[in-house]
């Protein structure tokens, strides 16, 4: 019984940077992996970071170097930082929690990201 609600989600131009929070309620306990995942019309959903509950965290090519996944256990809490944005990073952004020893995963509803200029 976990909830997952997104948010930071909007409009930014090339360039630019934006956050998204993920915010898990509910009862959890560690140890649980969090990640954000995308998918743009007519393209695969695809995973862009992961990080497991001892801060191991994973990229997608396309996104090294320019996001970062963090969180804090304490608020049940995982972030995305991108910088640098792309056209192509345009896309709904879904949260999503593994627990990796009982193997039940949750996702939220997404956020969209869309950048234009």
């Amino acid at each position: 019984q976990v909830q997952l609600v997104e948010s930071g989600g909007g409009l930014v131009q090339p360039g630019g940077s934006l956050t998204l929070y993920c915010v898990a309620s509910g009862s959890i306990s560690p140890p649980y992996a969090m990640g954000w995942y995308r998918q743009a019309p007519g393209k695969q959903r695809e995973m862009v970071a992961t990080i497991t509950s001892g801060g191991n965290t994973n990229y997608a090519d396309s996104v090294k170097g320019r996001f970062t996944i963090s969180r804090d256990n304490a608020k049940k809490t995982v972030y995305l930082q991108m910088n640098s944005l792309k056209p192509e990073d345009t896309a709904v952004y879904y949260c999503n929690l593994e627990h990796k020893i009982f193997r039940y995963n949750y996702w939220g509803q997404g956020t969209q990201v869309t950048v234009s200029s």
